[in-house]
Formats: structure tokens, sequence, C-alpha cells
């Protein structure tokens, strides 16, 4: 069993859906930081995909744009319970949250699904690594 589906094992849940994303995304940012979260869910979710039979649903840039999101409002209401979280940050629950950053056509470019492509719309909010640059020049290095 790997990292991604000890933290999946934790949601309850009857079916998998956005919510349980959002909530597996939390608790991976709460337990490994953002960069290891993004490895983890990237790899977790294309595995995913692919062991259903359905690897081309699997978007790269999708799942990491998650990730910033649900870092950014962590960082900024911070919670003990993804109840509470959630009550707190209700936008994250909302599936078309992204098209606020990004054009629906970036989205579903190839270069989306297999890699990184920063928002094109508008700007993630901001937040720093400790080395001031922006988490996806990070996670690019």
């Amino acid at each position: 069993m790997t990292a991604f589906d000890d933290l999946v094992a934790e949601v309850p849940a009857e079916r998998f859906g956005h919510r349980e994303h959002v909530h597996v995304t939390w608790l991976a940012l709460r337990r490994f930081g953002i960069h290891q979260t993004i490895a983890l869910v990237d790899d977790g979710l294309r595995s995913t995909a692919r062991y259903a039979g359905v690897p081309q649903k699997y978007n790269s840039t999708v799942s990491r744009a998650w990730v910033h999101l649900v870092a950014h409002h962590l960082r900024h209401t911070p919670a003990d319970d993804f109840a509470d979280f959630i009550d707190r940050n209700p936008e994250l629950l909302d599936k078309r949250l992204l098209i606020r950053f990004y054009q629906p056509s970036t989205l579903a470019s190839t270069a989306a699904r297999t890699g990184w492509v920063a928002p094109d719309r508008a700007p993630f909010p901001t937040h720093l690594t400790r080395a001031g640059r922006p988490p996806e020049a990070e996670t690019n290095r």
C-alpha cells in the first residue's frame, strides 16, 4: 500500500468524488507539505486512473492546481478538522473553481494533462516558498 492509499483509506466515503479528493489533499498537506503532496497526489491519481482503465481522465495540471489552492486556504484558515476547514472554505467544493484561473481550453490541452501549465486567466492566490519563489517554480526545479 502507498502513502496515497493510506490517506484515501482515512477518508470515509461510499464513492470517491471531488470532496474526497480535497479531503485527501488536505490530509497530505498537513502531513507532508506542498512539495511531497504534489508528488503524492500526482502519482496516486495517475495510478488510480490507469488502474481504472481510464488513464486519459488524469490531468496533471488540475491535480497540482488543486494542491496549490487547498494549500493556500489551509495556510490562511488552518483547521484540525476537515469539516471545519470546508465550512470555512466552501469554494473548494466547487469543481469549477479552476476556471477562475484557467481557460477551459488550457485545462483540456495535452500539455495540461501531461505536465504543469501555469494559470492563464488569473494568478493563484499569492503564497511564496521559503526561497521566495512561487510553489510551481519550486516543483519544476
